[in-house]
């Protein structure tokens, strides 16, 4: 399929402008990044078709040297972005050793009818009776006594308004300080090719959840509400907000051959500034001491960072 970096694009259920780099679907809107967009595009050029890695690594990045783990992070990414899933792919399947595979319906977005103003206008001015001076003196005193009322009702509706504001600041304030020390643990994400280590990837986070719930005075979501965002694409802010958390803690998981690494960032709900990051490897030999491991490390960190933090 053929296509312009100007063409509106249907992929599936989502509306593609790869001018504003936006994708939109039911009123949802996101904006994807330079890379992203290229990717998706260079997937939707060849749908049904297998795209291979040095391929997408040619296109999307051909002016920079960058290794696989580039396209994995890339696509994993691009699935939480348009909601797929990667077991159960609607959008984009994994083709083992080969590379990727754009299984949604690709097609231009099609063009919205016009109408002629001329005629829409010609149309509206025969259809309207002519008016009556005392109708419309009538309407004029009605439309008077209305505006007084809803004028009226719109300053008590502010008299109460400043009162229930009032009475409620020192508590807000209260409540407002005690949640600056509260983080959620959001799933970490398998960028592992084929996503073979999507249990593991669990595991450290309830881990984590465990390990964070047990310092004193530090309010940690359960492992029900945070895992109940998984593959889902929703802004950080708006999750932090939901739970009630100041800080939020994702990560991902990346294993190759014997060796594993665990990334880890801390952010500001408020900001999205990222306050503290770190990259662990370990020899991936026994699942279970690597998990409590690398749990105990970022706990020691995160409890220090937000001690010392805003």
């Amino acid at each position: 399929m053929e296509r312009s970096n100007t063409t509106m694009l249907r992929i599936g259920d989502w509306q593609v402008n790869p001018t504003s780099g936006q994708i939109s679907r039911d009123g949802e809107t996101a904006r994807l990044e330079m890379r992203t967009m290229r990717l998706l595009l260079c997937l939707a050029e060849h749908p049904n078709e297998v795209v291979s890695i040095d391929d997408l690594l040619n296109q999307v990045w051909p002016e920079v040297t960058v290794s696989p783990d580039s396209v994995y992070q890339a696509v994993a990414s691009l699935r939480r972005l348009l909601g797929d899933d990667p077991k159960q792919p609607t959008y984009i399947a994994t083709v083992p050793r080969l590379g990727y595979r754009m299984v949604a319906a690709v097609s231009p977005w099609p063009s919205p009818l016009i109408q002629d103003p001329i005629t829409e206008t010609t149309t509206t001015a025969t259809n309207v009776p002519p008016s009556h001076p005392r109708l419309r003196a009538g309407l004029t005193w009605v439309s008077v006594a209305v505006l007084c009322l809803v004028l009226g009702i719109i300053f008590w509706a502010f008299r109460l308004h400043g009162r229930a504001a009032n009475s409620n600041y020192s508590a807000s304030s209260a409540i407002a300080a005690e949640s600056q020390k509260s983080i959620a643990v959001l799933p970490f994400l398998d960028l592992t090719e084929g996503m073979k280590e999507e249990e593991f990837a669990d595991g450290i986070t309830e881990e984590l959840i465990d390990k964070l719930s047990k310092i004193p005075g530090l309010r940690v979501p359960a492992p029900t509400s945070s895992f109940y965002f998984k593959g889902k694409q929703i802004p950080v802010a708006d999750i932090a907000r939901t739970l009630g958390v100041a800080y939020v803690l994702d990560g991902s998981v990346r294993k190759s051959g014997t060796r594993l690494r665990v990334a880890a960032r801390l952010m500001r709900a408020d900001n999205g500034y990222v306050i503290w990051s770190e990259t662990y490897d370990r020899p991936f030999d026994d699942i279970l001491m690597v998990q409590d491991d690398i749990a105990s490390e970022v706990t020691k960190a995160l409890k220090a960072s937000i001690e010392t933090g805003p």
